[in-house]
């Protein structure tokens, strides 16, 4: 028996410790030489390009944006001078029309999707069928055709400049037209800034106020008033300095001076037809999003909340809605990024969007294609990763912690 016991001790192999076989070593070298593969892969594909064009006399790399670019676009957020500003100016014009109509369109969508999507649970007979049919007609239509069809029923509909529809009930400082939307645009004044400030304080002690009521109403349990109190706080002391400092705002209004208007903003048929399209496409997926995460919370939490003597609007707000957000939040994070990326379609109704200005102007005016192209892509792979970045911090937030 003693032997036998010495055998087995014997033919017990030592422990060795192996890196390799620790999961969190195994991981980062596989990354490592995932990104040592990719570089690899991007560091061939450069410079096999670069190659191939000095073959062809074409040069590759960013010194074209130095170059002035010889036309203007026609929407821009921002000045252009013809025979000054460069082809990094006609990128910089994209990239804010780009995210100007897809910020709007983002807001449009979610106020729209939310809506509607609630309208699909309604008990109404009417207002269900309505919000259904909303949906289905518009999932099933491509966003290509939709943006031709705004483009051409905002064409057809709206009247010449001279007939111009006001919409600012016989002031004419708002006025809509077969061009576009035509509305008044602020100019600063030497001491607005001070205006802005004073805002941002106000703003700051609005916010503190309403920690303190609901601290207040939890410790003692008497509701303390906040809507008036917090809007006291940041109206009177903003609009004291702003009275004091000399109203330092203007207003620049359009006027018509021979066959258009000029003055004030303007936001062209294409613009108002993209972001139209955009809203109402996305908001039907968005809708259903909203109406499969309401009804993913249990019934019975929306029995207790009306036990207790809540309201519906109240219900929706407090229980319903907190509770179906992380199953909302997910799609919306896709969606949200498909606005961003389907603006490119303004190309097909003449927008000046960053493929318009950028990957179609700029590239057959200025030549190099594969620097455009690459530009422009990483352009919206950047802002679609933000999106995604900042959503899933906010998902990872409304998350249920369950106990």
């Amino acid at each position: 028996m003693k032997g036998n016991r010495e055998e087995t001790k014997r033919a017990k192999p030592a422990e060795k410790f192996n890196f390799f076989h620790d999961e969190r070593v195994r991981s980062i070298l596989y990354q490592f030489l995932t990104a040592i593969a990719v570089g690899w892969v991007a560091w061939f594909l450069i410079s096999n390009t670069s190659q191939n064009l000095e073959k062809r006399g074409l040069s590759f790399g960013l010194g074209f944006l130095d170059v002035v670019a010889p036309f203007d676009p026609d929407f821009k957020l921002i000045s252009f001078t013809v025979g000054e500003d460069t082809y990094s100016r006609i990128f910089l014009i994209g990239i804010l029309n780009t995210l100007y109509v897809s910020f709007l369109a983002i807001i449009g969508t979610t106020f729209l999707g939310f809506f509607i999507g609630i309208m699909r649970l309604s008990k109404n007979w009417l207002v269900s069928n309505v919000a259904l049919a909303y949906v289905e007609i518009v999932r099933n239509v491509p966003l290509l055709i939709q943006i031709i069809f705004w483009y051409s029923v905002i064409y057809a509909a709206l009247p010449r400049i001279k007939q111009s529809i006001d919409l600012s009930m016989g002031a004419e400082v708002a006025l809509l037209n077969i061009r576009g939307l035509y509305v008044p645009w602020p100019v600063a004044g030497d001491l607005l800034w001070v205006t802005f400030i004073t805002l941002g304080l106000a703003v700051i002690g609005a916010y503190i106020y309403r920690r303190w009521a609901q601290k207040r109403q939890d410790q003692t349990g008497k509701k303390v008033p906040t809507f008036i109190p917090t809007a006291a706080i940041v109206i009177i002391p903003t609009l004291l300095v702003f009275l004091i400092t000399g109203s330092p705002l203007a207003w620049d209004i359009p006027k018509l001076e021979g066959f258009n208007y000029v003055g004030g903003a303007s936001l062209p048929r294409a613009f108002i037809a993209l972001l139209a399209a955009l809203i109402v496409y996305h908001s039907a997926y968005l809708a259903e999003s909203v109406r499969a995460g309401v009804q993913a919370v249990n019934k019975g939490q929306t029995e207790a909340a009306f036990a207790i003597g809540l309201r519906p609007n109240k219900v929706l707000k407090m229980v319903v809605i907190p509770q179906a957000m992380p199953a909302i939040v997910p799609p919306m994070i896709s969606l949200w990024m498909n606005v961003v990326k389907n603006s490119s379609l303004a190309t097909a109704i003449g927008y000046a969007d960053l493929v318009a200005v950028y990957m179609q102007t700029s590239l057959n005016t200025a030549g190099h294609a594969v620097e455009i192209v690459g530009m422009t892509m990483a352009f919206y792979m950047f802002v679609s990763l933000t999106i995604s970045g900042l959503l899933n911090i906010y998902n990872k937030r409304v998350q249920l912690v369950e106990r």
